[in-house]
């Protein structure tokens, strides 16, 4: 976790400490207000003056309200620094997938690609924003509290202490058992997130076999035992509440017994001490319940962290993994429109045998080269060395009589075009098409001509195919008057 932080930009880093400010200074208007009550429970028992009364009174309502208003700012600091660390991951682990090359992607499936992106992103960016003004306050709070209330009493105090111990050995034994079943439902996420994406992309094919059951049953089991594994956490967690309130509560009668058992130990006629001894349970009774909401936001931490700490895990694997294919240096080449095989062999990874072995020819410009073989032969590998999808295990291939590992990759991808097996259509429209011709765009008012462009329009039972020989495109948006 704290590896992914040392991402975030020097904005949100401003945000966070300005939010530690903002935290320190409301545990101090929440921390005042024991002391005014202490003074408010003094003029009470002692007959007080009317206006002095109300003037506490004023005070304790305007530390409530400074403090709302900082949690208020506090909130909204840590919520755009969560948001802006979250974007600046996002973007670079994006950014880091589209480096890496075929090799890598065998590591990672897509779908857990996606769900690293997504999923486990929105999982570090709650722990930032619901953990950054609890991860502050808690231990400002818990420290200042207790220094309050150390030299009250000592009994009050070991009470205390016993309590929060409790509630930490309690919530270290829940973690302890939760956090294997975190990583647990992240694998499942993963393989949900796979047979969905196959599902959905090979609908028509399971349609067509008659397939639904099969692939319902398959979608079915990691989702079961993701909600069992969901469950059985959940099981935990709904202890880990009411210990804590049963707690809060015990401590309380605990402190309120207690004190009572030492205000009557001191004599009756000692007004002066027995209300001190008074004002101090009572004020001893609200640090600590201080202390023990310090420790209930922490358990609130710690019941979000471990999961986040795995989502953090998954994302740092996927940008600590280095690309083997690197960029060359070479932008210029003398010949033009040439590719070359020299004694070219080519393994894939893990595997014992070669796919390519020693290939060798030569294609000019102007000429056109076709490769024949079975399915599984080696086609498709052989002209994936070209674009670089793979480097080759032996040998050499070279683009415009430059090795193709020497360029750097804007050279060797505007040298080459590329059409897929399968075709793949991206989202948007064709006012999203931009020309890009030796780095810059052609002017705006070239014309786009689409030579063989067919529409198929359903009226009825008809199929209709109109044939539209140009149509116009600018590079600033469409002339409607050329649809015809």
């Amino acid at each position: 976790m704290l590896k992914l932080l040392k991402n975030m930009r020097r904005k949100e880093v401003l945000m966070v400490l300005l939010c530690t400010v903002l935290v320190a200074v409301q545990v101090y208007f929440d921390l005042r207000l024991p002391d005014y009550m202490t003074d408010l429970t003094t003029l009470i028992k002692t007959s007080g003056a009317t206006a002095d009364i109300l003037s506490v009174g004023a005070k304790m309502l305007g530390c409530t309200l400074a403090s709302a208003v900082l949690a208020v700012g506090c909130g909204y600091l840590a919520a755009k620094a969560a948001s802006g660390f979250s974007f600046t991951v996002r973007e670079k682990l994006f950014r880091h997938v589209m480096d890496i090359g075929s090799e890598e992607m065998q590591d990672f499936s897509v779908a857990s690609l996606i769900t690293r992106t997504t999923n486990d992103i929105t999982q570090i960016q709650m722990i930032v924003a619901m953990g950054l003004q609890m991860m502050i306050k808690s231990p400002i709070m818990a420290v200042w509290a207790i220094i309050k209330i150390l030299g009250k009493s000592w009994e009050l105090s070991a009470v205390t202490a016993t309590f929060v111990v409790v509630i930490c050995v309690t919530v270290i034994t829940v973690m302890s058992i939760c956090i294997p079943r975190f990583r647990i439902v992240q694998k499942l996420t993963d393989q949900i997130n796979r047979v969905a994406r196959e599902n959905l992309t090979g609908i028509n094919v399971v349609h067509a076999f008659n397939a639904e059951q099969y692939q319902n049953d398959k979608f079915n089991k990691p989702s079961l035992d993701m909600m069992n594994v969901q469950v059985k956490n959940q099981k935990l967690f709904a202890l880990v509440q009411p210990t804590m309130t049963l707690g809060m509560n015990g401590l309380a009668l605990t402190i309120y017994w207690l004190g009572a058992a030492l205000v009557n130990n001191i004599a009756l006629t000692d007004s002066a001490a027995r209300l001190t001894m008074f004002s101090d349970v009572l004020v001893f009774s609200t640090y600590a319940t201080y202390v023990v909401m310090s420790f209930m936001m922490l358990v609130m931490i710690f019941m979000l962290l471990p999961q986040a700490q795995v989502s953090a895990e998954r994302i740092n694997e996927v940008l600590e993994r280095k690309a083997n294919i690197r960029e060359g240096s070479v932008s210029e080449c003398k010949e033009h429109g040439t590719v070359e095989f020299k004694n070219v062999s080519f393994r894939y990874p893990h595997a014992s045998e070669d796919e390519l072995s020693n290939i060798s020819f030569r294609v000019n410009r102007g000429e056109t080269l076709a490769v024949i073989g079975a399915t599984g032969s080696g086609k498709t590998t052989l002209v994936s060395l070209i674009p670089r999808f793979y480097d080759a295990t032996e040998g050499e291939v070279l683009v415009d009589g430059v090795n193709v590992r020497d360029y750097t990759f804007d050279t060797l991808y505007n040298k080459l075009g590329y059409v897929t097996q399968k075709a793949v259509l991206f989202a948007g429209s064709i006012r999203d098409i931009r020309i890009v011709v030796d780095g810059g765009l052609l002017p705006s008012n070239i014309e786009f001509c689409i030579q063989m462009m067919m529409l198929t329009i359903f009226s009825g039972s008809l199929l209709t195919i109109v044939l539209i020989p140009l149509v116009k495109l600018r590079f600033r948006g469409f002339n409607k008057r050329n649809f015809q």
